[in-house]
């Protein structure tokens, strides 16, 4: 699915306050091949046919030191984005058939580096970067249960940036 069909009908709420859902977040890749970095964010495939849930994490890194006569300090030295989808295989899926090709699941380096964005589709605003794609299973489980996948797709390169879904500078 790409993300212009999701985002087809909706209007931001930029004053948007309250509780989200996991379904009100989005989180789309750049799929274009070859791999264009200009391609237009509506293209992105979008991570959720037959995906149960994705797990969007933050995880901070930090440095603690003693220091004389002061005690124990603390320094934040980075963040890891990280995201996990986890679900069924979906053979037909835009987002499963591009990660599960040949050329990604066992590529290194920047073969599996791609775009992504990841907003919420109340109020439009989310983050833009790049992410390694981490292909953990293509297909498990048992005898007459469908196929089930897990991804990983790991921050990599600069910071992400701020992004607004509909705004005209989507550069990262």
């Amino acid at each position: 699915m790409l993300l212009e069909q999701v985002m087809a009908g909706l209007t931001p709420n930029p004053d948007y306050r309250g509780k989200i859902t996991n379904d009100d977040n989005v989180l789309a890749i750049n799929g274009s091949s070859p791999y264009d970095p200009d391609a237009p964010v509506d293209g992105y495939f979008v991570v959720q046919v037959s995906i149960e849930g994705v797990d969007a994490s933050l995880n901070a890194e930090n440095s603690t030191k003693q220091y004389l006569r002061s005690g124990k300090s603390t320094t934040k030295t980075g963040t890891q984005r990280t995201f996990s989808a986890k679900g069924d295989r979906f053979i037909g899926d835009e987002f499963q058939n591009y990660i599960f090709a040949h050329d990604r699941m066992y590529g290194v380096g920047q073969d599996v580096v791609t775009d992504y964005v990841f907003f919420n589709v109340k109020n439009f605003k989310g983050e833009k970067g790049q992410v390694s794609i981490l292909v953990n299973s293509d297909g498990s489980g048992n005898a007459g249960a469908t196929a089930a996948i897990d991804v990983s797709l790991n921050k990599t390169g600069e910071t992400p940036t701020e992004f607004t879904y509909g705004e005209t500078d989507e550069t990262p």
